[in-house]
């Protein structure tokens, strides 16, 4: 068990006291301006001397006079976050307590002003008794070693008149010394509690710094998706097609035109997928979202498609040409989740898509059908869906529309609507 001498010291001289002893420090150098000029005030008002020719009074004066000036210096924006910088580094307070950016609103401003007005007039008084004190304590400290202390001013204001008097004055400067001690300590302690009042997060900075993380968390959650979209889909095409000529030539067939026509989607896939890949990348990098991602759009569609191996029946109704941006390529992405689930569990099945503009040209309806197989793993219709199908769904209600998916009369069926009207 520590014991309370080891304690005292520790809350007294410790990492933690020091530091907070050196914060105060910092706040009396940062008030040395305002109290030259209060000075300077004062002795326009009352024909007093000069900064350091004033007596005790004065420089009080001067104090009272420096505090509200620096107080209106505090309404700058600008001066929490130097505050919060040297609070967090000095004061002994877990960082998270603390507000970050510039204080905006009276009310984050006036306890800024409040927090700088206290750091400032506390270190100030602090560093000057820092700086008073230890001088005049071992002063005295010394008065039964010297004679001449004995016999100077010091003494006679002592009242040496009897030489064991003198040794009183050994104690008494080593009580100086700890009673400045401990009221640095309990001014540190008095700012430690005041900073997460003073310099903490206001219901405006906690709201700011919620609707920051979801928009990082969106962006992460967008980058997520799109690259699930396109490299999952290049992965488990380019699988299917390497798998599909290795086959054949185990076979020996001798099929060499499908065997070309497989590396030849696998060669596609995958330089259309480095491009997709790089542009998802470039925004992990610079760790930024200008809300336009590279991404193919239905224009893409034929390559697609041949990707995905000779088992895809397209069927294209409409003009998809005349689309807006944003529906053909979240479309696009659509139609590709749809394939690589498809063609998964197809095997040697024909996967039948569907893409056709409604009559008034106003929905997008897409339609990808591919029988269940009739033996090994079929896919499971969960309520949530896979992360695939997720995808899907929250990029059809970005657009206003709907999509679903599920096992239907012995084939497992994705359905999406996408209106196209209300989209940019």
């Amino acid at each position: 068990m520590r014991s309370t001498g080891s304690s005292t010291g520790s809350v007294l001289f410790g990492r933690r006291a020091r530091r907070r002893w050196l914060h105060l420090i910092l706040g009396g150098a940062v008030f040395m301006p305002y109290w030259l000029v209060g000075t300077v005030v004062l002795g326009l008002l009352t024909g007093g001397a000069g900064p350091f020719g004033g007596s005790l009074p004065a420089q009080f004066g001067a104090y009272g006079v420096g505090l509200p000036i620096a107080a209106l210096t505090a309404l700058f924006p600008l001066t929490r976050p130097m505050s919060v910088a040297a609070a967090r580094a000095l004061c002994g307070v877990a960082p998270g307590r603390f507000a970050e950016g510039p204080a905006h609103g009276r009310e984050a401003r006036a306890r800024t002003a409040g927090w700088f007005v206290l750091h400032l007039g506390t270190g100030a008084l602090v560093s000057g008794a820092s700086l008073a004190l230890p001088p005049f304590a071992l002063t005295v400290a010394a008065l039964p070693f010297s004679a001449a202390l004995r016999e100077s001013e010091l003494g006679a204001f002592w009242h040496l008149d009897q030489p064991w008097l003198a040794w009183a004055g050994l104690p008494l400067g080593l009580l100086m010394l700890l009673a400045l001690a401990a009221a640095a300590a309990a001014a540190g302690a008095l700012l430690a509690a005041a900073a997460p009042r003073l310099l903490g997060p206001s219901p405006a900075d906690r709201l700011a710094a919620a609707e920051r993380r979801a928009a990082e968390l969106a962006v992460r959650h967008r980058l997520a998706r799109e690259l699930h979209d396109s490299v999952g889909h290049a992965l488990s095409a380019v699988s299917l097609q390497a798998g599909a000529a290795r086959r054949v030539l185990d076979a020996g067939a001798g099929d060499l035109g499908f065997v070309r026509e497989a590396l030849t989607a696998i060669e596609e896939t995958t330089r259309r997928t480095v491009g997709e890949l790089d542009a998802v990348l470039g925004l992990l990098r610079s760790g930024e979202d200008d809300g336009e991602l590279a991404a193919p759009g239905l224009d893409a569609l034929d390559a697609l498609v041949r990707g995905a191996g000779p088992r895809v029946a397209l069927t294209v109704r409409g003009d998809l040409a005349g689309l807006p941006e944003a529906v053909s390529r979240e479309a696009y992405r659509i139609v590709q989740e749809g394939l690589t689930n498809a063609v998964r569990y197809a095997r040697d099945e024909t996967v039948t898509a569907r893409i056709a503009l409604s009559g008034d040209e106003k929905v997008l309806e897409i339609t990808m059908e591919n029988p269940l197989p009739g033996t090994g793993p079929a896919p499971v219709a969960r309520p949530d869906g896979g992360r695939g199908l997720r995808g899907v769904a929250e990029r059809a209600r970005l657009l206003g529309g709907a999509a679903e998916a599920g096992p239907v009369d012995g084939c497992w069926r994705l359905a999406a609507r996408l209106p196209v009207g209300g989209a940019r």
